[in-house]
């Protein structure tokens, strides 16, 4: 407690103009390599410009969208993991667009913590500039709160706010999905940014050795295998998009497979998954096994392996799937559109997804 009469400062309050003003100066260089046509990369004042003319746009509509990475960050945390979080942050924002028919065009963080620590927000700063990179938008702005007293020494929080934009008509909407539509799936790089909070009860509960090496994959230590960032697929997603080839996309977050597929969809169609289609990524099966967590849970708890589900006319499929694995994705055949309520069906035969008999999961929207 200070002396009474004596001077107070923001400093004796716990937070660090300097450390701030450091940050900033630390970060200049990250922010520039993001740059694009449209932005010029540079940050310090009230707001970031964005020029729609200059990155090609003649009558666009804009498209905004924001999200932040949930308890993954406690993970991060933890383990001295803080350089991909900010691609999961970047990810989640950006994927939303891009199922829009949108290109991510600029990129807002937001990293709030109870005491500045540069060297592990310049971490994550960094990891945000990487992903704005991955998905060609550029970071035009941002803010750094240092609150006391609001957080737990070492954590902190992020959220992104990222605005795209598509040229007016060629927005991506329900109104392109009809029932004999095909389902394909991206493959995901792992849980992505959603289920964590189950993730770190298994860990808790199960007494999992984090620094240790998978029971699934020798080669890599278990923390790593649950932070591997969230996959973005704009790039890769962005020509096919643009040429018309693919009708309707939903990004695989909170809600999995059964209830995200829905909100692509008009009403009289009804996605139709076939778990049986694709080989259960070993995480997913450990995640499973762990938890003894039944199908149906794991379809609207985590992606199962599929990160981004595409609806494409039978015709184009095979020009879908093929430029996609040139642009280096893994495609898989998921199900496809019915005729009936709107809504989702995952299913499996005994043996899919370890069940004991013939099982589904139904959502209807």
């Amino acid at each position: 407690m200070q002396e009474k009469n004596s001077s107070y400062t923001y400093s004796d309050a716990g937070v660090s103009i300097a450390a701030g003003n450091a940050l900033v100066k630390a970060i200049g260089p990250l922010v520039k390599a993001t740059a694009r046509p449209g932005a010029d990369g540079e940050i310090g004042g009230f707001g970031g410009f964005f020029d729609p003319k200059a990155a090609g746009y003649s009558d666009p509509l804009l498209v905004a969208a924001n999200d932040g990475v949930g308890t993954k960050l406690k993970l991060a945390i933890d383990h001295d993991r803080h350089d991909s979080v900010g691609i999961d942050l970047v990810a989640m924002c950006v994927n939303d667009l891009i199922v829009q028919g949108a290109e991510p065009l600029f990129f807002l963080d937001y990293f709030a913590t109870g005491k500045l620590e540069n060297g592990i927000a310049e971490r994550v700063i960094a990891g945000i500039a990487e992903g704005c990179k991955m998905a060609g938008c550029a970071l035009i702005g941002g803010e750094t709160a240092e609150m006391p007293g609001m957080y737990q020494a070492g954590d902190y929080d992020l959220a992104g706010f990222c605005v795209g934009a598509v040229e007016r008509g060629e927005q991506l909407t329900d109104e392109r999905v009809a029932p004999g539509h095909v389902l394909l799936g991206l493959a995901s790089s792992g849980v992505h940014s959603n289920g964590y909070s189950l993730v770190r009860r298994l860990a808790a509960d199960k007494g999992w050795k984090l620094d240790r090496p998978a029971l699934f994959d020798s080669d890599r230590l278990l923390i790593d295998a649950l932070i591997e960032p969230t996959r973005i697929y704009v790039q890769s997603l962005l020509p096919l998009v643009r040429d018309g080839l693919v009708d309707a996309m939903a990004h695989i977050t909170g809600g999995g497979l059964l209830e995200n597929i829905p909100r692509v969809l008009p009403e009289g169609a009804h996605a139709v998954v076939d778990a049986g289609l694709w080989d259960q990524p070993r995480l997913m099966a450990f995640l499973q096994a762990q938890g003894a967590i039944e199908p149906e849970e794991m379809a609207r708890t985590f992606n199962c392996g599929v990160g981004m589900v595409l609806a494409v006319e039978p015709a184009n499929v095979e020009i879908v799937r093929s430029r996609l694995e040139d642009a280096g994705e893994t495609v898989l055949a998921v199900g496809e559109i019915v005729e009936g309520q709107r809504g989702c069906t995952v299913r499996g035969a005994a043996g899919v997804w370890s069940a004991r008999g013939d099982w589904e999961a139904v959502h209807n929207a």
